[in-house]
């Protein structure tokens, strides 16, 4: 895997709901979801009952696309990232880890009956205003 640069992690560690999109049959879906991030395995973890039409639609197509995004006024601090992923549900030891933390950081999570989902992140890009007006970082999964 090719070096995710620091400053995509951070961010991404920094925020809490992004935007997931699918898309089935050329009818595009999106939601947005609370999540949180294992960095090591660069794994971005979200809850949702099955029967909601995003995941219906996971079902049928595991490729997402999402965004994560901080809003702002201000030109000069606008950052954010758009990403593609592959999105399943998790089984076993990964399905342990991956609920260790999420419950860790959405603890209210545990009082309700959904299911965790996995996006396992395949491409990044980062729009970061900070470094200069347009500067965009890039991650691709190597193949």
């Amino acid at each position: 895997m090719d070096i995710l640069d620091k400053r995509i992690i951070k961010f991404i560690n920094k925020h809490h709901v992004l935007t997931l999109a699918t898309s089935v049959y050329d009818k595009p879906w999106c939601a947005n979801c609370f999540y949180t991030y294992i960095e090591n395995e660069n794994l971005l973890i979200v809850t949702s009952d099955i029967e909601t039409k995003h995941i219906k639609d996971v079902i049928q197509n595991k490729i997402v696309a999402g965004s994560i995004v901080l809003e702002t006024h201000i030109i000069g601090k606008i950052q954010g990232i758009q990403f593609k992923g592959i999105m399943y549900s998790p089984s076993e030891e990964l399905l342990k880890k991956v609920k260790i933390s999420y419950l860790k950081r959405f603890p209210f999570a545990s009082l309700m009956n959904t299911n965790l989902w996995i996006i396992e992140l395949t491409h990044i890009k980062m729009t970061d205003n900070l470094l200069g007006f347009g500067k965009k970082l890039l991650w691709n999964k190597e193949e």
